[in-house]
This record gives C-alpha cells, sequence and structure tokens, in this order.
C-alpha cells in the first residue's frame, strides 16, 4: 500500500518538497529580509514593494521580521496589468512593447512602487510562476528582479527550475539579494 503524508504536509510522494524544506526555504528568505531590515534601519531608508508573481511573499518575508514598520511603507501585488498601469504607473505601451514579465517592466515596477508609495528604495518581481503560462520565448520559472533607488534602477533576469512555491521562493530572494548588493555598492561609492 502507498504512504501518504499527512493533510496538510506534502511528502516527497506528492512531487513537492516536505514541509520541514518548506519552512527552512522561508526561515531562510526571512533571515534575508532581516538582514535588508537591518541594513535600511542603520541608514535611516523606507522600502516599498511592487509583486506580481511572488504574490505577496516578499511582503510576507519583510514583515515577518518584528520592527518591520521601521522600513517598510507597503507593497502592492499587480499580479493583473490593469494593476500594473493604474497602482505602479507602467504604461501601457510598455506592457505591449515587452509583456508583462521582461526587465522593463520590472523597472517600471520597482520604480512606481518607489514613487507612488514614496520610499526610499522600491522592489519589484513579475515573471511566471508555473505550473502553466509559458511559451518558448517565456518559458516558466522566467523572472525578473528589479531594485529602485534615488542613484536609478538595477534589473535582473532568472530562470528557475523549480515548481510554484519554490519559483515564488527563489523569486523573492532574488530581489531580497539584489537590494543588498544594491546597498553594498552605494556604500563603496
Amino acid at each position: 500500500m502507498p504512504q501518504t503524508a499527512p493533510t496538510g504536509q506534502p511528502g516527497p510522494a506528492s512531487g513537492r518538497p516536505d514541509a520541514k524544506a518548506e519552512l527552512t526555504a522561508l526561515d531562510d528568505l526571512v533571515a534575508r529580509a532581516a538582514r535588508l531590515q537591518a541594513t535600511c534601519l542603520a541608514r535611516g531608508l523606507t522600502v516599498a514593494t511592487a509583486e506580481s508573481c511572488s504574490g505577496g511573499l516578499l511582503g510576507h518575508a519583510l514583515t515577518a521580521v518584528p520592527g518591520a514598520s521601521g522600513y517598510f511603507v507597503g507593497g502592492i501585488v499587480s499580479y493583473s496589468d490593469a494593476v500594473k498601469r493604474s497602482q505602479l504607473g507602467v504604461s501601457a505601451e510598455t506592457l505591449a512593447a515587452h509583456g508583462a514579465v521582461s526587465a522593463q517592466v520590472a523597472i517600471a515596477m520597482a520604480s512606481g512602487a518607489r514613487e507612488h508609495l514614496r520610499s526610499d528604495l522600491g522592489l519589484a518581481v513579475t515573471g511566471i510562476a508555473g505550473p502553466e503560462g509559458g511559451s518558448p520565448e517565456k518559458p516558466v520559472g522566467l523572472t525578473y528582479v528589479a531594485v529602485a533607488d534615488a542613484a536609478g534602477c538595477r534589473v535582473e533576469r532568472h530562470l528557475w527550475a523549480g515548481d510554484r512555491d519554490a519559483n515564488k521562493r527563489a523569486s523573492a530572494m532574488a530581489v531580497l539579494e539584489l537590494a543588498l548588493a544594491s546597498l553594498a555598492q552605494s556604500d563603496a561609492l
């Protein structure tokens, strides 16, 4: 008789990591958020987020750290193009020319979060978490992350190979890493 995991705790037989592995990955994400928080609080910087494929996971990681209200002003989960346009100021022309999953839209989302939520840093994530929605040009797992600050905007392209949850976590982690790298680079200047 096949073994099954208890309800609410998918096991390896289901094709998903076990609950312990998922909690460890989330702990890693929250630890990275804690590093960003410490850096921002030390410098008196504020952060706002704009998320699409991560669906609020980035905001969750930031607010999982006690004291987040000292620097995190808020976020917009802009899953639809209409919300990207109305709440973040992403132009219809940019969306039409490049698609929602593009470096150009990630930059516009990060800049829009920074401007509309009046923060020092804007963090953005846009991608295709899967399992559906990909194409040969833009496969499942394709993600762009961006960070906007007073000096401009940095963007990175990633192609994840995990399941939906793993892709979302990897995307949130990537934008936190990019934010920390951007702050480290500004220290070096």
